[in-house]
């Protein structure tokens, strides 16, 4: 059963096409990666799908109601946590939770046990009584996604959730993600930290508002990266990748953190052809390494053949 149907929505501001005729389905109960870079669509998708922003063209069907001629009814059905604004920092916690609790509706008599939940999950039992805004990151990022799900919604709608958190906060706060999908309830996430797809039961990539790719993370990587992927650490990475991405067995190269991945071709034989490349330019190799495809070489590869 699917729990979203997209039919090629479309969304325009004036003559820019933020959103370009994009089509998908999320089934009921799995958490769904809506990956891309910063300003490739992902926000205005989401804001279209919660009833927030009506689309230009096409429609789509969220929790059994049209966005595009029901928005109202959808918004009934939903959780919704932004990336620019989700809680009160002048209010305390369990003002917060009040609040929330008093927009959805919840009545007094469940309240009080959604409330040690979120509290629960929140790790704020005994700091009811904090301001919000002394919160750190990945303990606010908590609190609001429990106020967002207070009224315990079908689907759940997270936009870039993690931005600005460390990455221990990031993993913990997955965890609770995934709890939620256990429960049955479906969640879609939007986010440019590509690693954190691996906990998506499916994906799909966007790009200048046009879907370039769907799968779960295992299909992207083996569908569209078919080449062996060497991981270099070296000095000089700049001068590094410049004379290597014009050597005639390299198809790809691209900086990943502190080194480089490069995509060969049956031209490359052996190790010593790019240490012997560098060598004479008095730049030294600590290790080459071949590497599993992450689905960051999976975008990278797409937008460059695009």
């Amino acid at each position: 059963m699917n729990s979203i149907e997209v039919k090629n929505l479309t969304k325009k501001f004036g003559d820019f096409i933020s959103v370009n005729d994009i089509s998908f389905t999320v089934k009921k109960g799995e958490v769904f990666g809506f990956l891309g870079a910063n300003g490739a669509g992902k926000s205005t998708t989401i804001r279209m799908l919660c009833g927030i922003l009506k689309p230009t063209s096409g429609d789509a069907i969220v929790g059994g109601f049209s966005v595009m001629n029901q928005p109202e009814k959808v918004k009934q059905r939903i959780g919704y946590m932004s990336q620019k604004f989700s809680l009160y920092n002048d209010l305390t916690v369990e003002e917060n939770i009040n609040f929330f609790a008093g927009v959805y509706g919840i009545e007094r008599t469940i309240l009080e046990e959604r409330k040690k939940w979120i509290l629960t999950i929140a790790d704020l039992k005994g700091r009811e009584n904090f301001l919000t805004s002394t919160l750190p990151g990945g303990i606010k990022q908590r609190l609001a996604l429990g106020t967002a799900v207070i009224h315990r919604p079908e689907i759940v709608f997270l936009d870039e959730p993690t931005s600005g958190v460390d990455p221990i906060a990031r993993r913990n706060f997955w965890e609770l993600i995934n709890s939620l999908s256990d429960y049955g309830t479906t969640v879609v996430v939007t986010t440019h930290y590509l690693e954190e797809a691996e906990y998506c039961n499916n994906i799909i990539l966007i790009d200048s508002g046009k879907l370039i790719a769907q799968g779960n993370p295992k299909e992207l990587k083996s569908r569209y990266i078919t080449s062996k992927i060497l991981e270099i650490e070296c000095e000089r990475i700049g001068d590094a990748i410049s004379i290597l991405e014009n050597q005639i067995f390299v198809d790809e190269s691209n900086i990943f953190g502190n080194t480089i991945h490069l995509t060969v071709n049956d031209n490359f034989k052996s190790d010593d052809q790019i240490k012997n490349i560098l060598a004479e330019q008095s730049i030294n190799v600590f290790r080459i390494n071949e590497v599993m495809p992450t689905l960051e070489d999976v975008f990278i590869h797409l937008v460059d053949k695009k």
